[in-house]
């Protein structure tokens, strides 16, 4: 029986979760998925460390089969609107049979179903609520920091929770490390190429726009698209149009954009051949054959975390594996070296199980 994707006022719970993929999981993550699955059963909460790339989402499709069979609430929180809706709207090409529900500002008509995929800020709706919840991106702002946010995560269990990261803090590896939790890591992407390492340029302000005209146009000549992350809005904005002198066919995007789905679908088209973005690209947003640049990487709202995030933009399809990290940058600072040094580990762990 398909139930289609349109919530009705009543939901009603559904006791079957098939779902499907156009590829195979890798032995790596089908060993996470299982052992998800059993700590699930076992009532341990786990932390997943996994590279960006690693195919996060697809670890956790049998541990939602599970519970939404056995007539558990499940959820799946990420801090950011824009990847909710894309996350949404990839569960819902898994799950055809069920019935998956995103909430987020300005959609929270239903607010039930087999999947419910909200905002960490939507979670004040659910009390007590998901026998599972689990947070995507916890490292990430709105989420990191806020007390208030963390006090809806743990008002909402019911029972257990699983957290999903890339860069996840030391001391949070050390209080999964305890008795009782569980910590699972998976440092090879899903296609089994490597993460592509930063490569970092220093210079003054005239010579970083020099190399940034010069590397996006070396881009552009080989027909891939870039993402260019500015620290700013406003420097976002000045960046597109410097560029846009020399070079038609891109666009800026930031939190101020409000047609920020629709500028990403033209993307995804190839109308724009390149975004000059802030941090709304930073995570969620999987496009093929994709490069990327950080314009000002040393700035201080980049840290090692959000610079690793950006990288893994690059490279995250099975048939475009590969591309080029460039951080443009007056000095290369200890967040900067830090992440390009995590990059270079995870690789090098990788290479060890090989």
């Amino acid at each position: 029986m398909f139930r289609g994707q349109e919530a009705t006022d009543e939901y009603i719970p559904w006791d079957t979760a098939p779902y499907s993929l156009n590829y195979e999981l890798s032995e790596d993550q089908k060993r996470l998925s299982n052992q998800l699955v059993e700590n699930y059963k076992n009532g341990i909460d786990s932390l997943v460390y996994a590279v960006c790339g690693s195919g996060k989402t697809e670890i956790c499709l049998e541990i939602i089969r599970y519970c939404i069979e056995n007539g558990l609430r499940v959820g799946f929180a990420v801090p950011r609107k824009d990847v909710c809706v894309e996350l949404f709207y990839r569960y819902n090409e898994i799950f055809k049979e069920n019935i998956i529900t995103a909430v987020y500002g300005g959609h929270t008509r239903y607010i039930e179903g087999d999947l419910v995929v909200l905002t960490t800020h939507q979670l004040f709706r659910y009390e007590h609520y998901f026998d599972l919840l689990i947070m995507d991106e916890i490292d990430a702002f709105p989420f990191k920091g806020s007390d208030i946010l963390h006090a809806f995560f743990k008002r909402s269990l019911k029972k257990n929770y699983i957290l999903l990261t890339a860069t996840p803090s030391d001391e949070l590896i050390e209080y999964f490390k305890k008795p009782g939790r569980a910590l699972l890591e998976l440092f090879s992407r899903f296609h089994g190429h490597p993460l592509p390492v930063p490569k970092v340029i220093k210079g003054n302000s005239i010579y970083l726009n020099y190399k940034l005209l010069k590397e996006v146009g070396r881009f552009l000549k080989s027909f891939k698209q870039i993402f260019i992350f500015t620290p700013t809005i406003d420097m976002s904005i000045i960046i597109y149009r410097f560029l846009a002198i020399f070079y038609p066919h891109g666009r800026y995007i930031n939190s101020k954009c409000e047609n920020r789905e629709e500028i990403i679908k033209s993307f995804r088209t190839r109308k724009y051949r390149y975004l000059v973005a802030t941090a709304v690209l930073e995570r969620g947003v999987t496009v093929k054959d994709l490069q990327v640049i950080v314009y000002r990487a040393d700035h201080p709202i980049y840290d090692s975390y959000s610079l690793i995030q950006i990288a893994g933009r690059v490279g995250r399809k099975k048939d475009a594996p590969e591309g080029e990290v460039i951080f443009l940058a007056r000095e290369n600072n200890k967040e900067i070296k830090r992440a390009v040094e995590e990059i270079s580990t995870a690789n090098k762990k990788v290479q060890n199980l090989l």
